[in-house]
């Protein structure tokens, strides 16, 4: 909690008038007691509450003069805005991210990538609409996804945003509007969508994705291969054709992309790409690419250790606040993890918080 500035918090409180409707939880305290849940994995209010009342003599430390009934809890999750929670994130991000930095990228690459993916947490009620069709035994479960931009450069997300499991991962691309002008993105083949592309174009932003297998192009021209470059089987230029409606009329359009063939050694396959980005080497694209895996470790590494397989509240917004709450405590045991000196594997040090909280 010392990596919490006191004045940060009491700023976000002023500013988003986080105690205007909460008279009996403090949003200090509402934060601190969110934060004991989710490093101790307690499954349900009586939990916390049980949990707490036990450490009476120890509370002082964090200022928090007394334990929040359970009804107060489940109403200041329901009540206070889970951006609120969100804002102390991104603050805490701004202030640790060149701590928590790590990539194998180039530096003027690194610098300049983002990686986008997202993953769902199953509910256990229909709370959102959850993906795929209606079961017929009427027993579909709830999800929420959460589409997440993180910068290669760091171990943590820039940008997070909540929505219904059954939202198309496209539709985030309206999300992610302040991206950068001459930033370089990577997605998986579900956030293709080449009228998206040609915006980027204009905005010199560059991405990098697998190609799909049914893809229909046109090869343009064949760049000269590298004698340095023995995994890159073709490097192309190539021609997509799409579809835009303009006044209930529907005009086809072009766009040009570079196609890169790579094989792989190691999983003795080949890897098809495609970029806007025709100023680096073909084996930097395929790194890029590459990279992408460092947000499916992000994901393993939240789950693991905060499996959130188990919300103090089936509302939306008490949900949004416990995953706020748990990517603040992936962040807080990041920076401890990298100013600790010791060889510690971070699922051992995340257990021994968890089995030591209040030691």
């Amino acid at each position: 909690l010392s990596f919490i500035d006191k004045a940060m918090v009491e700023q976000i409180t002023k500013l988003h008038k986080a105690n205007r409707h909460s008279k009996k939880l403090m949003f200090k305290d509402h934060l601190v007691t969110m934060l004991y849940a989710v490093f101790t994995g307690c499954t349900s209010i009586r939990e916390v509450q049980a949990g707490l009342e036990l450490c009476q003599g120890k509370l002082n430390h964090f200022n928090l003069k007394e334990v929040p009934p359970r009804s107060t809890l489940s109403d200041g999750n329901k009540k206070r805005a889970s951006s609120i929670f969100g804002a102390v994130y991104k603050q805490l991000y701004k202030k640790y991210n060149h701590i928590i930095s790590d990539s194998s990228l180039k530096k003027e690459i690194a610098s300049k990538l983002y990686i986008l993916d997202s993953s769902t947490f199953s509910l256990f009620k229909a709370i959102l609409k959850p993906a795929g069709r209606k079961r017929n035994d009427g027993k579909s479960k709830g999800g929420m996804k959460v589409h997440t931009l993180l910068k290669a450069d760091c171990n943590m997300p820039s940008f997070i945003k909540f929505t219904a499991a059954a939202l198309h991962d496209q539709q985030f691309y309206q999300y992610i509007k302040e991206l950068p002008d001459g930033s370089i993105i990577t997605f998986d083949k579900a956030y293709i969508n080449y009228e998206q592309f040609d915006l980027f174009n204009q905005r010199d932003i560059f991405f990098v994705i697998p190609q799909k297998e049914n893809a229909a192009y046109k090869s343009i021209k064949e760049f000269e291969l590298k004698e340095e470059e023995p995994a890159i089987l073709k490097d192309e230029l190539t021609e997509v054709v799409y579809k835009i409606e303009v006044a209930g009329i529907v005009i086809p359009k072009t766009l040009q992309l570079r196609r890169i063939a790579y094989y792989s050694k190691k999983h003795q396959s080949t890897f098809v790409y495609i970029t806007n980005h025709f100023d680096i080497e073909a084996m930097q694209v395929v790194e890029i690419y590459k990279n992408r895996w460092q947000i499916e470790k992000f994901f393993k590494k939240l789950k693991q250790n905060f499996p959130l397989a188990y919300f103090l509240g089936d509302n939306v917004n008490a949900i949004e606040i416990q995953i706020w709450c748990a990517l603040i405590a992936l962040l807080l045991l990041q920076v401890l993890h990298k100013e600790n000196t010791s060889n510690l594997a971070f699922s051992i040090l995340a257990a021994i918080v968890r089995l030591h909280l209040m030691n």
